[in-house]
């Protein structure tokens, strides 16, 4: 059975991508998409994903805020902060628990590698 991937970013576009990137791997599916950091919690509720793919920037929630919220409500599940703003990221990544990984959205492949490294099939 594939491994569920929740995915939340604003951008529609940026969110189209990732997912294209789990629809050829067979171990992989995304079971919900999320446009704000409000969203994100109530999908990742509803769907209960094995990963979580998260924007750093979001309307309603950001992403470290949203990390924090469902790290206290799903704290096995690992969390992805996929960003633009990647060095701020691993910069707060150390006194930020609820973050697994930081990945820049110029590396969409590394993406992939890090959810295969939180997430194997």
């Amino acid at each position: 059975m594939a491994k569920a991937i929740l995915v939340a970013d604003d951008n529609p576009k940026i969110r189209e991508q990732v997912c294209r990137l789990f629809e050829s791997e067979e171990h992989y599916e995304v079971c919900a998409e999320a446009g704000d950091g409000q969203e994100a919690i109530d999908l990742a509720l509803k769907h209960r994903p094995d990963l979580i793919v998260l924007d750093l920037s979001m309307p309603l929630r950001n992403g470290f805020e949203v990390a924090r919220e469902l790290k206290r409500l799903m704290p096995d599940v690992p969390i992805i902060l996929f960003t633009q703003h990647a060095d701020l990221g691993k910069h707060l990544l150390g006194s930020v628990a609820s973050v697994d990984r930081v990945v820049s959205k110029s590396e969409p492949l590394e993406l992939l590698n890090h959810v295969r490294a939180l997430l194997p099939s």
